[in-house]
Parts: structure tokens; C-alpha cells; sequence
């Protein structure tokens, strides 16, 4: 299956032809080295720096800065395209948050110096949100950074950092005014070479994921320049953030249907092979009944995400949609994963089995972007006018 199955209405030759590529760079690249990352609890340097050379990031950026100028639905096949490969440890969505970020509101010297290098995978980025503490609730944060002539003094500590221990470049979410509620937050840009007084923590140990490098951040009186404030002014913080969070729970969306179609596939084949009283548990109703759910549960997700993607193409993709592909995505990702470890038996709780890889990696999918609570309260809100 593809995420541009049916010919969705964003879809050009374009997107079929950078999809057909990044397919058969994932399988020759990826799908390999799956079991080698989760391992080591982190992806090779070298694998950024191959799809970075691929033109696989940042299509959706101009090429001034290293992009080739198309839409976000260039991030979308190629996050769709990591889940169809059966990988959660890449840490591409992350990168585009912050490619993102950077491209809306970085000045022209910052995303000319920035952009580059994480289009290309010299650099890894990831964003710190999330703090022992706080978690959705970002006005709160309690990080915070100080004047200090031309730069800031930045304290604090985050937790759960995808990319923590390969990073960069990291945008930091922390309060320039610790009194004054969401207006105090703002986003600061560290670099991490040489950043005195900034400490990564342990790689942390996770139910799924585990290719993926998550860290603790800590922040003793870090110098951070002044210039790397993303806006022109203080106090930004909350509002770029609220900006920006439709792409982040849209592309999780897209991640679980990339899960659901791999998933599906793999069930198919093994209940096809696997044979019980003297037949193929395909051949059982309730494998054919079982299945048959998934793939409808699988199709109605790809025509609301491919929706989503048109809308935020045009500018018109909202909070609750967003929110909605979000919550719906991931719910029918665990329901879906949790159907076809089923009908592996026995086999599917075998960890050399990726079924029972994607079962765990998938259950963080309803947590992080906003918990899927969260994603209801969001959605109830634009009823409650």
C-alpha cells in the first residue's frame, strides 16, 4: 500500500516519484538495520547523512536553504514511508518539527546558517518541551533563560527528548519572563558543540521505541547568543508553539497508518503460511472478519489523513482537525496492532517477530504530541462556541 493510493487530491507526479525513491532507499537502507538500531538504542550518524545526500528531508523547503521548494506533503510520504518500512527509531519527524520551525519564524541569517546542515544530516535537531514536571502544560515550563548581555543564561532540565543524545542543534522552550504566564515563553536555539554546562542524561530505557535515543536535557548557566531567539522578540514561545503543533499531530496520524498498512501486510503473509487443523488460518472466518476490519479501519485513516494534508497544504488545517487525525490515527494504530499480534498466536509475543516490535513501539503514539485526552478536550472545545 501508499499513502497516495487513490490519488489523493495533493498528490503530483512529483510526490510519486520522490515516494517510489524513498521506498527503495528505506528498504535498501532502513529495513536492514532495524533490528541493529534497536540494539543499540540509537540510529547510526551515517544513515542521516545518506538520506540527507538522497534528498529525502526538508522537500518542503526552498532551495535557497537546501530544500527543493515542494510541500509538506513531501514530509508526509516520507514519515508514512518509515512507518511502511517497520521503523520507529529514525527520528525524522522530530527533524521536520524543527525544519519547520526554523523556516517560519528563524530570521534569514539563522535558517541560511541552520537549515542546511539539518536538510543535509550533518545535523540532528530535536526540540525540548518536556520537563519532569510539565508536560502539555507548556505555559508552565520551568526552565528558563536570563539576559546576560548579548546572551542568555539558560537553566532547567527536560525529560523524554527524541534525539537527545545525537542532537545538535536543540530548540529549547524555556521562559524569558518567569512571571508573566504563556507570554514569558520563548524559543532559544542551542548549539550543542561546546556548550558549557549543557549535560545529556542517560539514554533512557523504553516500552517501544527503542531505536530511538530519548534523553534527559540538563541546563547549568548554559550561554546561549541572544541571536538565537526564533522571532523578533520575547514572549513568542507559546504562540509559534500552538502554530506549529497541527503538522506535529497530522504526521502522527500519517505515522500510524504507515504502521497499520506494514502491519497488515505482515499478518497477511504469515496467516497465509501458517496452517491450523489441517488448514490456513487465513481460511478462518474469523482471521477473514478480523482482517477485513483493519484493512476498512486502515482505508477510512488514509482518506482523513490525506485530507488533513490537502488542508494544511492550503493553510486550512485546524487545531481540532488536526487533533482529530491525531487521536483517531494512534487509537486505530494500537487497535489495529493489537488485532494482528492476535492472529500470530504464540508467535507474536516473540520479539525477533516485528509484529510484536510494532505492538510496543505503537503504544507511545496515544502519549506524546499531546495525550489523547488532551486530543479530545481540543476537539470538544470547538463544539463548546
Amino acid at each position: 500500500m501508499s499513502l497516495l493510493a487513490n490519488s489523493p487530491s495533493w498528490v503530483t507526479d512529483e510526490h510519486k516519484m520522490f515516494a517510489d525513491s524513498t521506498r527503495k532507499l528505506f528498504d535498501a537502507e532502513m529495513a536492514p538495520n532495524i533490528e541493529k538500531w534497536a540494539q543499540q538504542g540509537i540510529v547510526d550518524r551515517e544513515f542521516w547523512k545518506t538520506v540527507g545526500a538522497q534528498g529525502v528531508m526538508g522537500g518542503s523547503i526552498a532551495e535557497d536553504y537546501g530544500g527543493f521548494g515542494g510541500g509538506i506533503g513531501f514530509d508526509a510520504i516520507t514519515v508514512y514511508e518509515q512507518g511502511r518500512t517497520g521503523d520507529t527509531g529514525w527520528g525524522y519527524g522530530i527533524q521536520s518539527i524543527v525544519i519547520h520551525y526554523l523556516d517560519a519564524y528563524a530570521s534569514e541569517d539563522q535558517k541560511k546558517k541552520w537549515l542546511p546542515r539539518l536538510i543535509s544530516g550533518e545535523s540532528v535537531a530535536a526540540i525540548a518541551m518536556t520537563e519532569p514536571g510539565t508536560g502539555s502544560d507548556l505555559q508552565n515550563v520551568q526552565t528558563y533563560a536570563q539576559r546576560d548581555g548579548n546572551h542568555y543564561r539558560l537553566n532547567g532540565s527536560k525529560i523524554f527528548i527524541t534525539n537527545g543524545h545525537t542532537a545538535d542543534i536543540i530548540v529549547v522552550v524555556a521562559k524569558t519572563d518567569r512571571d508573566a504566564g504563556a507570554k514569558g515563553v520563548s524559543l532559544i536555539v542551542l548549539e550543542t558543540e561546546d556548550a558549557e554546562g549543557f549535560r545529556r542524561g542517560r539514554n533512557l530505557r523504553k516500552l517501544g521505541m527503542k531505536g530511538s535515543d530519548t534523553a534527559e536535557l540538563f541546563f547549568e548557566d548554559v550561554r546561549v547568543p541572544t541571536a538565537n531567539l526564533l522571532g523578533p522578540e520575547e514572549g513568542q514561545g507559546f504562540y509559534q508553539l500552538m502554530k506549529q503543533l497541527p503538522w506535529e499531530r497530522l504526521m502522527i496520524g500519517v505515522t500510524a497508518l504507515g504502521f497499520i498498512d506494514f502491519a497488515i501486510a505482515e499478518t497477511v503473509k504469515y496467516v497465509q503460511d501458517r496452517k491450523a487443523f489441517g488448514k490456513r488460518i487465513m481460511d478462518f472466518q474469523n482471521t477473514r472478519f478480523k482482517l477485513a476490519e483493519c484493512k476498512t479501519k486502515a482505508e477510512l485513516l488514509r482518506s482523513f489523513v490525506n485530507d488533513g494534508i490537502a488542508r494544511l497544504e492550503s493553510g486550512q488545517l485546524d487545531a481540532a482537525t488536526a487533533s482529530m487525525a491525531k487521536w483517531w490515527g494512534s487509537q486505530t494504530q494500537n487497535e489495529v496492532m493489537h488485532e494482528c499480534l492476535q492472529l500470530h498466536g504464540g508467535y507474536g509475543f516473540m520479539m525477533e517477530f516485528p509484529i510484536a516490535r510494532l505492538y510496543a513501539d505503537s503504544r507511545v503514539q496515544m502519549i506524546y504530541g499531546g495525550t489523547n485526552e488532551i486530543m479530545k478536550e481540543l476537539i470538544a472545545r470547538s463544539l463548546d462556541t
